[in-house]
Parts: structure tokens; sequence; C-alpha cells
């Protein structure tokens, strides 16, 4: 895949994409079936959707590319924190928000944000030399 084909957010578009067809090929066939109800459908969503956000600015910036000198079992662990940590941000959003007769829109949205934000806390928490200005501050 070269960068150069597409800009970030075009990367970011395509990924996001094909995450969301996953995720609800995945819901359609395997949690719908298991009577898992359609409200938490939006987790595992939010859970595929995470790595590629995370992901792709990793593999995208220039400047960010030492993060891929880590060794496999690193990276491997870091993607186990992100998609546990979206998938528990995610519920706890849902959960926290049940009972108080928002829009199901801002329900999802909610979720979305507390996923990401915890996926990405504990990717940066396990990362911070990634995310430290280049003159070490």
């Amino acid at each position: 895949m070269d960068k150069e084909t597409l800009p970030r957010w075009g990367w970011l578009l395509l990924g996001l994409f094909a995450m969301a067809v996953v995720a609800n090929t995945f819901n359609l066939f395997v949690l719908g079936p298991a009577g898992v109800p359609e409200r938490y459908h939006v987790v595992t969503v939010i859970t595929s959707m995470a790595p590629v956000l995370i992901y792709i600015g990793l593999w995208y910036d220039d400047d960010r590319q030492q993060y891929w000198d880590h060794s496999r079992e690193h990276i491997v662990g870091d993607l186990v924190f992100v998609i546990t940590g979206a998938a528990i941000g995610a519920g706890m959003g849902l959960v926290a928000t049940e009972g108080l007769g928002l829009p199901p829109f801002v329900e999802d949205v909610i979720a979305m944000a507390v996923g990401f934000m915890l996926s990405w806390g504990l990717f940066w928490w396990r990362n911070t030399e990634i995310y430290r200005d280049l003159d070490g501050r």
C-alpha cells in the first residue's frame, strides 16, 4: 500500500468503511442470532474502528515510524489494549446513557467518544514516547 495513493483522510475513510462492513456482518450473523440486543451492536462497530483511527496515523506520519521498530509482541499487545479499551469504553458509554431519554444517535455518539478515548488513552499509556515532541518535551 502506497501512502501517496490517497491522502490521509482517504485511507481513514476507506479503513473505517471496511471495518464498519466487517462489524455489521459480524453483528448480523453472530450477535443477532446469539440474542444480543441490537442496541449493543454499536459496540462492535466502535471496537472495530478504533484500531483504524490509531494505526492509520502511525502508518501515515513519518515522525511516528519508530513505532514499527517495536517487537511483534508489543504491537499485538497494543492492539489488544486498543480493542479491549474500545469495547469497554463503548459499553460503559451505552450503559451510562441508558434510561436518560436521549435519542439513540446521541447515545451512540457518547459511546463512540468514550470508547475511542479509552482506547487511545490505553495506547498512549503504553507508547508515550511516540507522542512526545521531537525536541524532547
